[in-house]
Parts: structure tokens; sequence; C-alpha cells
């Protein structure tokens, strides 16, 4: 199974962008499902959490403005990004967790700027 992430691109301040992250074939034993970050010369940073049963979870950065949620059925998640800032530029990943393997999108590229 791969993770397929889009979405991304050039965003204003104040603006808007929705990532989505899809699956090409259904996932067992899912335990949690999250975004990452990862902008130039810094570590990958945790952005987003969704459990399987559906809690969520964000770091004091982005909470308030992000939101992770998922489509089962279409074997998507998604992360609904307002408000930006410029400090939100970064390549965006995608992780699905399991009980025995961890997958990774390949990354999408959000560039905030006026």
């Amino acid at each position: 199974v791969q993770l397929q992430a889009s979405g991304g691109g050039l965003g204003q301040p104040g603006g808007s962008l929705r990532l989505s992250c899809a699956a090409s074939g259904r996932i067992h034993s899912i335990f949690s499902l999250a975004w990452y970050r990862q902008a130039p010369g810094k570590q990958r940073e945790w952005v987003a959490t969704i459990t399987a049963g559906g809690r969520t979870n964000y770091p004091d950065s982005v909470r308030g403005r992000f939101t992770i949620s998922r489509d089962i059925a279409r074997n998507t998640l998604y992360l609904q990004m307002n408000s930006l800032k410029p400090e939100d530029t970064a390549v965006y990943y995608c992780n699905v967790a399991t009980q025995i393997k961890n997958y990774w999108g390949q990354g999408t590229q959000v560039t905030v700027s006026s």
C-alpha cells in the first residue's frame, strides 16, 4: 500500500489550504494517522494526529487553525489548514501507523507567502 499526498501549493497568510493523503489500498490494524512537516534546515515535526477511534490532537503551534480528518470509505486522510502563517511553510507528510508497520507519503510542499 502506498500513500499519495496532494493539495499543497502557495497559500496566502491568513488563507486556507486542504491537504489530502490517499491510500492505494486498505490498511489494516491502524493505530493512528498523522501529519508531519519539515521546514528547510529543521527537523520533521508533528502537526496532527487522529486515532483509530477518532480522537484528534495537535501541538500548540497549529491547534485551533488546523483540522485533521479521515474518510474511511475513501481510504483518505485530510488536513484542513486555516489562518495560514509564513511559519507553516514546509513539506507536509502523511503517516499511518499500524501494529507492525509505519507508512509514509511522499510529501507535498506548502508555501505561505504574500
